[in-house]
């Protein structure tokens, strides 16, 4: 199997493609054959780590480990020292491709002409195209392996739901460490063999001039479009429009029906599981909802009792998927994985969700308060409450997300100690990565517990 199908064959034909990622271009020859020199330095199963920034390098990176068959580890371009020192560490990388500028990373440095990996003995190869870290709710990021053939799964699903094809202009200016910029983003124009424009910041200008014919977007995205009336209309010659990664509130989703003729679509996945769950580009658009399961995918509703719910389009259930899209497991984990699956296969999401009888799939949020989604980034309350036990004024916090009308969720933290709130904020940003910080520190006397000790993050989000 290969995933870059429609690479391929551009780049076999010579027929045109363009690929613009931040202004930088490149055609599908140049790119693979940029890529190919790359991947002969690299070894299958042997991971390597990229700074997933918005560059044509990173695109490059990405193709010559696909081609490797090296296991590639997407950072987040404004990662902090603590987290991405952990995700070097718990993934294994043997090296960074490109030049990073990371000075506490003290890994060899593979470019098209100069450095390579090789196997060390011992160490097992690893069957993965991806290991991307979700955001940890109870401590550190975890390690998901993606590999090949989920991701085709996913990718081919969402072809037939999106009727995503060769002739498609693909604009999105998401970021490249995760899922959705990046899987869906870039591996997925590769593998269709459509054009792809990344814009680099996906402002509502850049979206505007890019003329696109299919838009990627988070809901933070879409609401700073519709409230730019001109860029929004720019995309009247679009398509489709994809809303995903976090819920879109429906006064979002009819306006930019209103303003640009096309009502959007949205889809529900998770890093675990990629898309698995998405509206259909030529069925009914239900603001809301997030449509149909893919191809192949399964999903059902469990009850608080243990029971499976049927589907009335009332009932709210624990929502468990099954499919050819899930992903491996997390990477030296295998209790944590285990507890994640039933006996028969099925991925307990977390996630509350109505499946109607017409299988039209609403998600409620998540089972938990400890998962964050701000401006399209899925944030996990424990990583950041760690972060800010550092400061040695604080004696203890808790995390939450609260309600905002530009982001979605605004993180907030909840301290008990002797902190200055900037402080506190810049200590995160230098710790994590800049969008994990807390846009808000609130200074409590105590934090809320129930009998058993436990912080009751439902009495701080309603205070």
């Amino acid at each position: 199997m290969d995933l870059l199908t429609g690479l391929l064959d551009h780049a076999a034909t010579g027929s045109a493609l363009d690929i613009v990622i931040a202004a930088e271009a490149s055609s599908a020859s140049e790119l693979l054959e940029r890529a190919d020199r790359l991947a002969e330095r690299l070894t299958q199963g042997v991971p390597v780590a990229v700074r997933a920034s918005a560059t044509l390098d990173t695109v490059i990176a990405v193709v010559a480990a696909l081609r490797a068959g090296a296991p590639l580890v997407p950072i987040a371009d404004d990662s902090g020292v603590g987290e991405r020192g952990h995700i070097i560490r718990d993934s294994g990388a043997r090296a960074v491709l490109g030049e990073h500028g990371w000075p506490d990373v003290d890994l060899p440095v593979i470019a098209e002409r100069s450095g390579a990996v090789t196997p060390v003995d011992g160490i097992a190869p690893l069957d993965a195209s991806l290991i991307v870290y979700t955001s940890g709710t109870t401590g550190p990021p975890k390690g998901v392996l993606l590999p090949e053939s989920s991701i085709a799964a996913c990718l081919d699903g969402l072809r037939d739901a999106w009727g995503w094809t060769p002739d498609d202009r693909l604009v999105h200016g998401l970021p490249l460490f995760h899922v959705h910029g990046l899987v869906l983003g870039v591996i997925g124009a590769l593998r269709v063999g459509c054009s792809l424009v990344h814009t680099g910041r996906p402002t509502p200008e850049a979206y505007a001039a890019a003329q696109g014919s299919l838009y990627f977007g988070v809901p933070t995205v879409w609401l700073r479009l519709v409230a730019d009336t001109a860029s929004a209309e720019a995309l009247r010659s679009a398509r489709l429009l994809v809303s995903g990664s976090a819920p879109l509130p429906v006064a979002v989703f009819e306006r930019l029906g209103e303003l640009t003729g096309t009502a959007p679509v949205e889809r529900y996945g998770m890093t675990e599981t990629l898309i698995t769950v998405s509206t259909r580009a030529d069925g009914e658009r239900r603001p809301g909802h997030v449509g149909l399961a893919l191809p192949g995918v399964e999903t059902r509703l469990r009850g608080d009792d243990g029971e499976i719910i049927a589907p009335d389009g009332e009932t709210i259930g624990s929502l468990e998927v099954r499919g050819p899209t899930l992903g491996d497991g997390y990477l030296g984990r295998p209790e944590v994985t285990a507890a994640c699956m039933t006996a028969d296969g099925w991925f307990l999401t977390g996630d509350s969700a109505v499946i109607g009888v017409d299988g039209f799939h609403r998600i409620v949020g998540r089972t938990s308060l400890d998962v964050i989604k701000t401006g399209g980034f899925k944030v996990g309350a424990g990583e950041i409450e760690a972060a800010i036990a550092g400061h040695p004024g604080v004696v203890e916090a808790a995390v939450v997300g609260l309600p905002d009308d530009d982001l979605g969720e605004r993180i907030v933290a909840f301290v008990v100690g002797d902190v200055v709130e900037d402080d506190l904020i810049a200590l995160v940003g230098a710790t994590l990565s800049s969008h994990k910080r807390p846009r808000e520190i609130r200074r409590v006397e105590a934090l809320p517990r129930n009998a058993l000790g436990k912080v009751q993050k439902a009495q701080l989000r309603d205070s």
